[in-house]
């Protein structure tokens, strides 16, 4: 391997790789579009309130149904598989959930996708409104270089990393620190970047109540003199998360970055209907 292929890249978001991608035209590029005919597309992106309330329903009852086990079988062998279930509806499934109610395509209405998105959001320890831009940004320039801020295996690959992303601590130690960091006001400039400044205080606001959130989940933890709380409330970000992972970086890792092309740097990936 050449000294130039194993030079760590430059993957910030108002750094030498931002320059070039805008100078290059990379940065929000005509991207290539599959000809579908226009009533093809009428009938895709046809939406209906039925499916998503029936999933979000099955979704949230076995959610507390878990919920409810943990606290039954709390300090016996019992409680591991409430655990394991409800840590994957929670830190896992949230994240598609998120992801289509975000682009408000699970619902056909509007406050319904609205009020997922914030549940999932918070699930998940993302900022609602940082997020909503940062994946917009994703949209617009997928895995471009010094644009894409949710490029989630960098070159050269950093593989323990990539590893330790299966048990949640990276994502765990990055998000909560930042939603705090927000909560007292402070954007970083590569948020910054893809926020609009009309939406910045609206980030700030919502920071502040994700960690009211986890303060008085820690204080009844405390309380009790218990761990139930947490487990129940913020850890599941920890052990839940593995199977988002699985699924989630298939979607781009291996793929070819600064290309115009879904094609070249997305891959469509079937699941089974657990999954």
């Amino acid at each position: 391997m050449t000294t130039a292929a194993k030079t760590k890249r430059d993957y910030s978001l108002v750094g030498e790789s931002t320059r070039r991608a805008i100078e290059t035209g990379l940065a929000s590029a005509e991207w290539y579009h599959t000809d579908v005919p226009r009533k093809a597309m009428k009938e895709l992106m046809q939406r209906s309130d039925g499916p998503a309330i029936r999933d979000t329903i099955l979704w949230l009852a076995a959610i507390v149904g878990s919920a409810a086990g943990i606290v039954w079988f709390w300090g016996s062998w019992w409680v591991v598989p409430f655990l394991f279930v409800y840590g994957v509806l929670y830190g896992s499934s949230s994240d598609s959930r998120w992801h289509e109610c975000g682009h408000g395509t699970a619902f056909r209405t509007r406050w319904m996708n609205d009020v997922v998105y914030h549940i999932a959001s918070f699930m998940l320890m993302r900022n609602p409104v940082q997020w909503r831009w940062s994946h917009a940004r994703h949209h617009t320039d997928t895995i471009i270089v010094g644009r894409d801020a949710e490029i989630a295996v960098m070159r050269p690959p950093d593989l323990l990393k990539a590893a330790l992303a299966f048990t949640g601590i990276l994502d765990f130690r990055y998000s909560l620190p930042t939603l705090v960091r927000q909560a007292f006001g402070s954007l970083s400039e590569e948020e910054k970047s893809y926020i609009p400044e009309m939406e910045q205080h609206k980030a700030v606001v919502a920071a502040r109540w994700h960690v009211a959130v986890y303060i008085a989940t820690i204080a009844f933890a405390i309380a009790l003199g218990s761990w139930m709380p947490l487990v129940l409330v913020g850890l599941p970000r920890l052990y839940g998360t593995w199977h988002m992972v699985t699924t989630g970086l298939l979607q781009h890792i291996g793929l070819a970055d600064n290309v115009v092309d879904h094609q070249l740097n997305t891959r469509t990936v079937y699941m089974n209907p657990v999954k």
